[in-house]
């Protein structure tokens, strides 16, 4: 039996009376490796969650999202995933560094259907899929230590509308972000980024790009 359960979790069911209910469902579906059907599901998905842990213990959950197939399942014990330009916080590849227990979430709204997997993350600015995934910042992968299905009855069914526009896709350049054109910011850009607000039609007010984003144009 993995050691998924701690004693916490071990009190709770014994409260309501699940213990070996919880046995018997970590046996079936908890598993250490990525079976074929856990690959081609995390293959094809266009986003996930991902938790990180920061320095003072508090768990960040993140959005990752990209064009379907940017997670790559590289071995059975190992898949890996891009980190995209942002705004510069750096939270969770940051956490990683630091603390490299990770969890993540992969979801198909449609369906429905939802894998979880936990394991240890590493960063290198210099990994060879940089080269195969446009956009790549920097390429996180992760070691499995557990992968399971979870039940998709809570799951609310969505249907997918659209790939976003500014997701990193091959043969494609990607557009900037309107938030980069917000006049408070400038002065703090990047230099690689200070052309932005130019390009994209002047700077604008911070309450500008709330009525953008409000609007769904952001």
């Amino acid at each position: 039996m993995s050691s998924i359960y701690g004693d916490q979790h071990l009190a709770m069911q014994d409260a309501f009376d699940t213990r070996n209910l919880a046995d018997s469902v970590g046996q079936i579906i908890v598993q250490s490796e990525i079976a074929d059907d856990h690959k081609h599901f995390i293959e094809t998905r266009d986003m996930f969650f991902l938790t990180t842990i920061d320095h003072r213990g508090y768990p960040t959950c993140s959005y990752k999202g990209g064009a379907p197939g940017f997670v790559k399942v590289v071995d059975n014990k190992t898949l890996a995933f891009p980190s995209y330009d942002g705004n510069g916080m750096f939270l969770s590849t940051g956490n990683i560094t630091a603390n490299n227990k990770v969890g993540l979430l992969f979801i198909d709204f449609e369906m429905p259907h939802r894998v979880r997997a936990h394991g240890t993350a590493s960063i290198d600015r210099n990994d060879p899929l940089l080269g195969e995934i446009q956009g790549a910042e920097m390429i996180v992968r992760v070691t499995i230590t557990e992968i399971f299905v979870n039940c998709p009855r809570y799951i609310h069914k969505y249907q997918r509308v659209q790939t976003s526009r500014y997701a990193p896709q091959d043969g494609q350049p990607t557009p900037p972000p309107q938030w980069k054109r917000i006049d408070a910011l400038q002065e703090a850009l990047p230099e690689r980024d200070k052309n932005i607000a130019e390009q994209l039609g002047g700077t604008i007010t911070p309450e500008e790009y709330t009525a953008l984003l409000m609007k769904g144009e952001a």
